[in-house]
């Protein structure tokens, strides 16, 4: 039996991750235990920054560290090159106690509070993603109080629905997350950032969902995004 990656079943039955017995793994470590293929990993972030090195596109590789955030892991994902996306002052705190680079770190997240953008403007990471109305306000307030530029993407809703579960659509129109693209949000977002002194607008972000074993949603996106 093969299972997802290097996962599988050996001759006595019992689930291997990497090559290595889970069995013995929890013999000396106990449960509940997280088990990751520190190998797979750097295959898999070689395999994606290769892509666009090959095709010739200038493009950042970044690790989601909500998925799993240690400082282990973020030490692993600055080896390997990967920028970094957090969505906490946790996840953040993780990636300066990790010491990764904070120009390679991008702030995610549709409910930042104003101690989070605080901090994050503290160690002067690379880039905010601003999600809504109220956090390019706050956004622009502190920066102006504080004097200090910041470099900002705005997150849009593209409309895309994407081939996965409801649950993890995020591109939809009734989307919770960014700036609506067709009903003119997106365009009056744009216009207040960039008429800040200290808002660096680098340009659009979305995010249609997870879990996508299709490419016809990236397209569509993509598409409406150089369109708009």
């Amino acid at each position: 039996m093969h299972l997802y990656g290097t996962g599988g079943v050996n001759e006595r039955g019992h689930l291997e991750i990497g090559g290595v017995d889970t069995i013995e793994l929890i013999e000396q470590f106990g449960t509940p235990l997280y088990v990751y293929d520190v190998e797979l990993i750097r295959e898999r972030a070689r395999g994606f920054k290769r892509t666009f090195e090959e095709l010739g596109i200038s493009a950042q590789v970044a690790y989601a560290s909500k998925a799993f955030s240690s400082i282990a892991m973020i030490q692993l994902a600055e080896q390997e090159g990967l920028s970094l996306d957090v969505v906490s002052a946790g996840e953040l705190y993780t990636a300066i106690k990790a010491n990764f680079p904070t120009e390679r770190i991008h702030f995610h997240g549709n409910n930042k509070s104003e101690e989070e953008l605080h901090m994050a403007l503290d160690y002067d990471i690379g880039c905010i993603v601003v999600d809504n109305f109220s956090e390019l306000t706050l956004l622009e307030e502190i920066c102006t109080n504080r004097e200090q530029k910041v470099k900002i993407l705005l997150r849009v809703t593209p409309g895309i629905e994407a081939h996965t579960h409801d649950y993890i659509l995020t591109g939809q129109e009734d989307s919770k997350f960014g700036f609506d693209l067709i009903n003119g949000q997106a365009e009056a977002a744009l216009r207040q950032a960039l008429k800040s002194e200290f808002l660096e607008v680098l340009g659009l972000h979305c995010h249609i969902g997870s879990q996508i074993f299709q490419t016809t949603g990236f397209l569509l996106a993509a598409q409406k995004l150089s369109a708009s």
